[in-house]
């Protein structure tokens, strides 16, 4: 299957890891994956609901930003679809939280015990 050079026109679970790593934006969202995910305690320690929530606010921040891309280039801009989907970004920002969270990490004392 080819890998895509970009993210797909609408939200499919999973496009994250369908796009071509060798492109730009590839090694973008996967930063910002990471980040996102590191900003609320890691990605292991996410569920799956959480996990799904952080990819789909990728993917409507990248439908966000080549829309106003289109908007700042004189191209078609439809305004109420992208105050829906501004909207539905903002939602999944609250639910998921706009704090950062600390990773749960064992003191000193406990790594040094655990250690062979």
């Amino acid at each position: 299957m080819a890998k895509l050079h970009a993210p797909p026109d609408k939200f499919a679970p999973g496009w994250l890891s369908e796009l071509d790593g060798r492109t730009g934006i590839a090694q973008t969202m996967r930063s910002r994956y990471a980040e996102m995910t590191s900003d609320l305690g890691g990605a292991d320690s996410l569920s799956l609901a959480q996990r799904l929530l952080v990819e789909r606010a990728l993917w409507l921040t990248y439908w966000l930003e080549t829309q106003e891309v289109a908007l700042a280039q004189g191209q078609e801009f439809d305004v109420g679809k992208w105050v829906q989907a501004a909207n539905g970004l903002q939602g999944i920002l609250a639910k998921l939280g706009l704090e950062r969270k600390a990773r749960d990490v064992p003191n000193l004392h406990d790594y040094l015990k655990a250690r062979p």
